[in-house]
């Protein structure tokens, strides 16, 4: 079942991280149409082997927290009846709050992260959470004591936030390896969530996403929610022209 990534939702943003609100709200309205979009619990309940699931569900999850998810994603996601899942980057809700110093083309605005009101105020909504890491380092270049140490706090400054435990990661940038999935596991997740552009393992800690970026219509939509999608970019073995046949079969309305 192909899970979504987005970022950010942003009329004043130009980047692969932001799509327009005019956008957005058309590929929502779409997979409401087209497509039953489901929590990311059933999604991990399926990979669990407790819940058999037919076609055509998707899943929805934004990376990084911004607070443009707030403003404007939310208000579309619920005009549409659809959920989300949003990682957060734990130090951004600290204390002392993180810049946001891993964007490599910001906005002429001043980038925010959501706010612990807004983050409470999405989960009275029905949006739920996860972790981005603490610091939204690459962990493939920590050291395991350091990567471990990041994502435990990352885990436990959001459970504090929430009131109930926090088991899901999405890896920043997408990287990860063996290493990371083992630490992850260590630091108390029960499923880490990539971003996969080629070839890599698939299981509980390296679940494969479909990121959804500006240049993505709704012919793009309709191939990246479609099952043999994933299937095409993360295997080597997978025919491609079978993958073409096959969705050319499927009689999915673009």
């Amino acid at each position: 079942m192909p899970v979504l990534c987005y970022h950010s939702v942003d009329p004043d943003w130009r980047s692969p991280l932001a799509l327009s609100p005019d956008l957005f709200t058309r590929q929502c309205a779409w997979l409401g149409e087209h497509r039953r979009a489901v929590s990311l619990a059933e999604v991990v309940d399926r990979m669990n082997g407790s819940a058999r699931l037919p076609g055509g569900l998707t899943a929805l999850t934004f990376d990084d927290g911004f607070a443009a998810v707030y403003t404007h994603a939310l208000p579309v996601l619920q005009a549409h009846g659809l959920t989300a899942t949003v990682f957060l980057v734990a130090a951004t809700l600290g204390s002392t709050r993180q810049a946001i110093d891993w964007v490599d083309d910001p906005p002429p605005h001043p980038l925010k992260t959501l706010s612990r009101s807004q983050v409470l105020e999405m989960a009275a909504a029905g949006i739920t959470f996860g972790s981005h890491s603490f610091a939204h380092r690459d962990l493939t270049a920590l050291r395991d004591e350091e990567c471990e140490t990041d994502l435990r706090a990352s885990r436990e400054l959001l459970e504090e936030l929430l009131g109930h435990p926090v088991r899901w990661l999405a890896y920043p940038r997408g990287r990860h390896n063996e290493r990371v999935r083992q630490t992850a596991a260590r630091a108390g997740f029960t499923h880490g969530f990539a971003l996969p552009d080629g070839p890599e393992p698939i299981g509980p800690h390296a679940v494969p996403r479909v990121g959804i970026w500006p240049k993505d219509g709704i012919s793009a939509l309709r191939a990246k929610t479609s099952d043999w999608y994933l299937a095409v970019r993360t295997s080597r073995a997978y025919p491609l022209a079978r993958a073409v046949r096959r969705f050319r079969r499927s009689g999915v309305p673009a």
